[in-house]
């Protein structure tokens, strides 16, 4: 018999849809994570690049924040298994990620644009 959660999902829909990441997880293999962690490196890599490069700060500011927001998409993804989650449990988790994006850009052109 399925019980019911706080959040409105039934018991075994949860242990049905783990299932199913378990099963897609182990047809995949460790490709995935392998691919990720390659991408994840590339991203560092640019970084590392856009930090030494010469470029106008509001250039760099955006640049780094741009591939972090990108590094962080993919460690939410694959390394939380979150591609694999109900929307409704992947909105929950990101909507403090949106929030943050939000109050950055109230923020950031004040920091980026600060005459000193």
């Amino acid at each position: 018999m399925a019980s019911s959660t706080p959040g409105g999902l039934q018991v075994s829909d949860r242990t049905e849809a783990v299932a199913g990441h378990a099963e897609a997880a182990a047809h995949q293999g460790y490709g995935v994570y392998v691919r990720t962690w390659v991408w994840l490196l590339v991203f560092t890599l640019l970084e590392l690049g856009a930090a030494t490069v010469a470029l106008p700060r509001a250039v760099t500011v955006t640049l780094l924040v741009a591939l972090a927001l990108m590094k962080g998409s993919l460690i939410v993804a694959y390394f939380m298994h979150l591609r694999f989650e109900r929307l409704q449990f992947v909105y929950a988790v990101l909507s403090p990620f949106i929030f943050a994006i939000i109050l950055f850009g109230a923020i950031a052109p004040d920091a980026i644009f600060r005459v000193h």
